[in-house]
């Protein structure tokens, strides 16, 4: 491995990983944790559940690290992981709650929520209120940095579909931060449409 003074590529880090270079894949760990982390808690997931994705993600990779082609981009690569491993998460958290059993009464009502519009208004209350698919790309673009091509490879999707969910939620965010649509609604509720 290089001097520590130069930043290391990922890529240089991942075959580091793939040949067991113990200092590799300490490195690897710690610059794509951040970013992988802040993925899994863009898609209303709790703290708990986010870390413990993350680190089904980190199990993933080390069993597929033979996978990963040598020179080929890792971002990508580690993104496609992620994604399944949130889509698997997702499907087990379904399963088990359509077979859980209420054992206590239900609250009168959800508390009262502050307005999003408050001074705290955060990456992740603005894109709650977007489709999944949407807020997963403007997670890949405007936080973990990934360009058009690399996000299509990772949500195994074109380009086009990634400008046209990008186009969207912007539009959407638009909507949302001048007022004309209420926070917390989707298309259909605003429109009245059934």
């Amino acid at each position: 491995m290089e001097s520590p003074s130069k930043e290391v590529s990922l890529e240089t880090l991942l075959e580091g990983y793939q040949q067991a270079d113990a200092q590799a894949t300490t490195e690897l760990i710690r610059r794509l944790s951040p970013d992988l982390l802040r993925f899994f808690l863009a898609q209303e997931t709790s703290t708990t559940e986010a870390e413990d994705l993350l680190q089904n993600t980190w199990l993933r990779i080390h069993k597929a690290r033979h996978t990963y082609r040598t020179g080929a981009p890792v971002l990508p690569w580690v993104f496609a992981i992620a994604k399944h491993v949130r889509v698997d998460g997702y499907r087990k958290r379904r399963r088990i709650q359509q077979y859980e059993i209420a054992t206590e009464s239900l609250p009168e009502g959800p508390p009262p929520q502050e307005s999003p519009r408050a001074e705290t208004l955060t990456f992740e209350s603005l894109i709650a209120n977007l489709p999944p698919s949407q807020r997963e790309v403007l997670t890949m673009l405007k936080v973990n940095g990934l360009s058009l091509d690399e996000i299509a490879r990772a949500t195994c999707s074109s380009v086009g579909a990634v400008k046209q969910k990008a186009s969207r939620a912007y539009a959407k965010l638009r909507t949302l931060l001048s007022g004309s649509e209420p926070w917390g609604t989707t298309r259909k509720e605003a429109t009245g449409a059934r």
